[in-house]
């Protein structure tokens, strides 16, 4: 498509209802942060990787299905705990990761459950999760996403200018805040706990996003040689001078079809496994489905119209230093 055709979405000269719609996601989610902060001493509820609990490993003479196990976990004061099945040596095992269990007559009880549901079966091993993990995980977690952000911010600069990176960071930002603001409020509404898997998330996410954000800017880029040039407006039917707002609006019109279709194809992917897949994984798919659907409108929508919104302060700035 070139520049002198009709626009097809006019998303620069709307940004503030693009604006608008990010805050109206974010505010509530930063909200729910600052209550799960009181309620649970963390932003969000912590998981078992974060306060410790026990790990469970049991082998049942006979097959056994998963839901009656978490049922007996739940009555035995046991909610959220997590249950799967896995291979070991050969044989399918139980494998329960729930909250500590402290006493030996708790889990004593929980065992006589255990075989009155689901049959007679063999322990193959009980560990406890210290909870100094969390701590480690939680600074693991935030110091692999400053590094990020940092490698981010080099890389984009030399390759594209200051202020592209400082726009794409603002926009991985959204994603993240995002995606933890939805989750805080899920762990307050229905007890959804996040663990190391959640990390994996959104360093995931923000990996997808900047991807997303790279392919716009590099448009915007490649037209920029655009800008200054001379196009008939066609509703005052005047010749103008095209500005940097309606090369970076082209730009994003020219790869809103690959980016919304490669997002559609991994959305798809995740909602099957979300609504078919395991038990164990429906958190972790959860967030990916939250964090890349916000990473897509961030890089459409908000990094693009940043970077004009940048440019136009910096033109007025050059403006009012010319007039003096």
């Amino acid at each position: 498509m070139k520049l002198t055709e009709r626009l097809r979405i006019d998303l620069v000269t709307y940004r503030w209802i693009w604006f608008g719609i990010s805050l109206a996601i974010l505010i509530p989610g930063l909200v729910g942060i600052v209550l799960c902060c009181f309620k649970y001493h963390a932003p969000l509820k912590p998981g078992i990787d974060f306060t410790g609990g026990s790990i469970l490993q049991y082998q049942f003479k006979k097959g056994v299905d998963l839901e009656p196990i978490r049922q007996t976990l739940e009555e035995s004061g046991l909610p959220g705990s997590q249950v799967q099945m896995a291979e070991v040596s050969g044989e399918q095992v139980v494998i329960m990761r729930t909250k500590a269990i402290e006493n030996e007559s708790d889990k004593q009880q929980l065992d006589a459950k255990l075989r009155e549901k689901c049959g007679p079966f063999k322990m193959l091993s009980v560990d406890k999760v210290s909870a100094t993990i969390g701590p480690e995980l939680l600074m693991s977690g935030i110091v692999s996403l400053l590094i990020t952000f940092a490698i981010m911010i080099l890389y984009i600069s030399y390759r594209f200018k200051l202020d592209y990176a400082v726009c794409a960071i603002i926009a991985l930002f959204h994603d993240a805040l995002a995606l933890c603001g939805i989750f805080a409020l899920l762990g307050l509404v229905s007890g959804t706990e996040v663990d190391s898997l959640f990390i994996s998330a959104i360093l995931t996410v923000i990996g997808f996003s900047v991807h997303d954000t790279i392919v716009v800017f590099d448009r915007i880029r490649e037209n920029t040689k655009y800008v200054g040039s001379k196009k008939l407006d066609e509703i005052t039917g005047k010749e103008r001078r095209l500005t940097f707002a309606d090369v970076a609006n082209e730009s994003v019109n020219q790869t809103l079809a690959r980016s919304i279709y490669t997002s559609l194809t991994v959305l798809m992917t995740l909602a099957c496994l979300f609504f078919f897949g395991g038990v164990t994984t429906k958190d972790f798919v959860l967030a990916m489905l939250i964090g890349i659907a916000s990473g897509t409108y961030s890089s459409i929508f908000n990094a693009s119209c940043l970077l004009v919104f940048w440019r136009e302060i910096k033109g007025n700035q050059r403006q009012t230093k010319l007039a003096n």
